[in-house]
């Protein structure tokens, strides 16, 4: 069981967002179970209105759980997803792209401005990673999503092939360091799960305590390093402002 001093760092960077009300009822759902902050995630065609009560949403839980959105960018199209995160860059706290094509999973992770490569198994017989990509996921500091719905959602044989690039994800994980990030992509109440129930889940597909912390701390580092994203001058330079 995660020891429960840990319990303030409950990050879930994926749950689907829909109207005002209906994230209103998910994220009171969050926070009684011990989420302490969960990003909706909209694509590239729902985003620019879903921000018109962004403000709104995160004041009703000030003291309950923070709230913030990412941006899904649903194309197999590079040049689009190119265009697309420079359109959104400094809007949102998170740009994630939804992986499965492989042309995808590659410039999703040579892309320094995005910050996390979700699902790269998608419809796919293997993981969707392998050493070379591992590589740019480290040399990018690009986040690789694994989403317990694809898990929840699915049955007989594709719940156990799901499972296995799970690991063969893990295994990669363990060479290469690069980030790893753990989402529920829920859409009703009915996938949110307690955040007891949801790292038992992931232990028993084979990661450790420490490591299912560290998933979550990656996820809130996303969210601190874009706070600064601005100052950015070069990779690793960030500029300071002076307080003389």
């Amino acid at each position: 069981m995660l020891n429960n001093k840990l319990s303030s760092m409950f990050f879930d960077l994926n749950i689907q967002g829909g109207s005002l009300e209906n994230n209103v009822i998910l994220a009171k759902q969050a926070a009684q179970y011990g989420w302490s902050h969960i990003n909706f995630s909209y694509n590239q065609n729902d985003f620019s209105d879903a921000l018109k009560f962004k403000n709104e949403l995160k004041d009703m839980f000030d003291d309950e759980i923070s709230i913030d959105y990412t941006l899904e960018i649903k194309s197999t199209n590079i040049n689009e997803i190119r265009k697309i995160t420079n359109k959104f860059r400094n809007k949102t706290s998170c740009i994630a792209v939804v992986g499965g094509d492989l042309k995808v999973n590659r410039a999703t992770l040579e892309n320094i401005k995005i910050d996390v490569l979700s699902r790269p198994y998608l419809r796919r017989f293997d993981s969707g990673l392998n050493h070379v990509l591992s590589r740019e996921a480290v040399d990018n500091n690009v986040a690789i999503e694994l989403c317990f719905k694809d898990v929840l959602k699915s049955y007989l044989s594709h719940r156990s092939k799901v499972i296995s690039n799970f690991k063969d994800i893990y295994t990669l994980y363990r060479k290469f360091d690069f980030p790893l990030i753990l989402s529920s992509r829920a859409e009703s109440v009915f996938d949110i799960k307690t955040t007891h129930d949801f790292a038992a889940f992931f232990k028993q597909t084979g990661l450790t305590d420490s490591e299912i912390v560290d998933s979550f701390t990656a996820a809130s580092n996303i969210l601190d390093f874009n706070k600064n994203r601005h100052n950015l001058i070069l990779k690793g330079v960030r500029r300071i402002e002076d307080g003389s």
